[in-house]
């Protein structure tokens, strides 16, 4: 099981809407993920090392060096698939390099 981490600022909306697009695409792809939804200001070094990628949904500045892949999944929020395959197309590239 891959275990994606998604952020936004209040770890309401944007998250939820990139957990349940990511999983759904995923399990379409054939692969097994869940994905927690946070707010970002939660997010810490130690959080994020529970996890195989960090879902970002806008570039974020840390204080710490993210121990993590990084996909910028912003663009899933526009729910037009063109912008948004490029998003799962990336999240599927680590995963295989995870597996």
């Amino acid at each position: 099981m891959i275990k994606i981490l998604a952020a936004c600022g209040a770890g309401v909306n944007s998250s939820h809407q990139i957990k349940n697009a990511i999983e759904e695409e995923m399990k379409n792809r054939g692969y097994q993920v869940t994905v927690d939804a946070k707010m970002i200001k939660d997010v810490n070094q130690e959080m994020l090392e529970k996890y195989d990628i960090f879902a970002q949904i806008a570039k974020s500045d840390f204080s710490f060096d993210v121990p993590i892949p990084v996909v910028d999944a912003g663009a899933i929020l526009y729910r037009v698939p063109a912008m948004a395959k490029p998003v799962y197309d990336e999240v599927e590239r680590i995963i295989k390099t995870i597996q």
